[in-house]
C-alpha cells in the first residue's frame, strides 16, 4: 500500500506542531504548591497542605467563564503590576522610579464560589509571606493567607465545563462520606495547565477541605 506525498506530509506536519507543543508547555510548567499525601485511593487523594498566601480576585459570571475573567488581572498583577517592596531604583538627575517585581506563577489556579460570585487565586511562592509580598495596583486583588488544612481531592482529565464539575464532585462527596471524613469547608475547582492545553492533557481537580480525624 503506498502512502501519497500529501499524506506523509501532513504527517511531518503533525509530528513538528506535537514537539513545538510540547515544548511550550514545558516552558511554561510552573511550581507547584506543595503538600504531603495522606491517603491514596484511585483518582482520589487525602492531602495535607501546609500554610500558603493566595492573590485573589472575586468575579461574576458563569463557572466556565470566570476564570477566563480573572486570569488577566491575576495574572498582570504577578507580571509586574504591583508596588515592589524591594529596593527603589534610582536614575539621575533626581528621579527615581518604583518598579514592578515579577512573581513566580505557582500551580493550581483555584476556584470557589463566595455569595454566588466566584473567588479565582493564584497560589503564591512559599518564599514569600504577606509581609514581603508587593502591594498589587489593582485594589481588587487582595492577599490572604490560608492555614495549613487536610483537603480531599479528585483529579480528572478533560474539558473545563460545570458539567464535569459537577459529576466529579458528586464523586468526591460519596468518597468523602464512605471514608467518614467531615467537610470543614467549600469546594475548591483547581487548574493545572494554561488554555492552549489539549482537553485530554488537562489535569483538573476538585478539592474540598475536611476533617479526616486522628490517624
Amino acid at each position: 500500500m503506498t502512502i501519497s506525498t500529501a499524506e506523509n506530509r501532513f504527517r511531518l506536519i503533525a509530528t513538528v506542531a506535537l514537539f513545538i507543543f510540547a515544548g511550550v508547555v514545558h516552558a511554561m510548567a510552573t511550581e507547584e504548591a506543595p503538600y504531603t499525601v495522606l491517603k491514596t485511593d484511585h483518582i482520589f487523594e487525602l492531602r495535607e497542605y501546609p500554610p500558603q498566601i493566595l492573590a485573589e480576585i472575586i468575579v461574576e459570571g458563569e463557572l466556565e467563564d470566570a476564570g477566563s475573567k480573572a486570569f488577566r488581572p491575576l495574572f498582570r498583577y504577578i507580571s509586574g503590576d504591583n508596588r515592589s517592596r524591594g529596593k527603589i531604583a534610582m536614575t539621575a538627575p533626581v528621579s527615581q522610579e518604583q518598579l514592578g517585581e515579577k512573581i513566580s506563577m505557582t500551580a493550581p489556579v483555584s476556584q470557589q464560589r463566595v455569595q454566588g460570585k466566584w473567588a479565582v487565586s493564584f497560589m503564591m511562592p512559599p518564599s514569600y509571606t504577606l509581609e514581603t509580598l508587593p502591594v498589587p495596583d489593582d485594589p481588587d486583588i487582595k492577599l490572604r493567607q490560608v492555614p495549613a488544612r487536610q483537603v480531599a481531592t479528585v483529579r480528572y482529565s478533560g474539558f473545563w465545563s460545570e458539567k464535569k464539575y459537577q459529576l466529579y464532585k458528586e464523586k468526591l462527596e460519596k468518597w468523602i462520606k464512605d471514608n467518614r471524613f467531615t467537610v470543614t469547608g467549600e469546594p475548591v475547582w483547581a487548574r493545572y495547565n494554561p488554555p492552549f492545553t489539549p482537553w485530554f492533557m488537562r489535569r483538573n481537580e476538585i478539592q474540598i477541605p475536611v476533617d479526616a480525624g486522628a490517624d
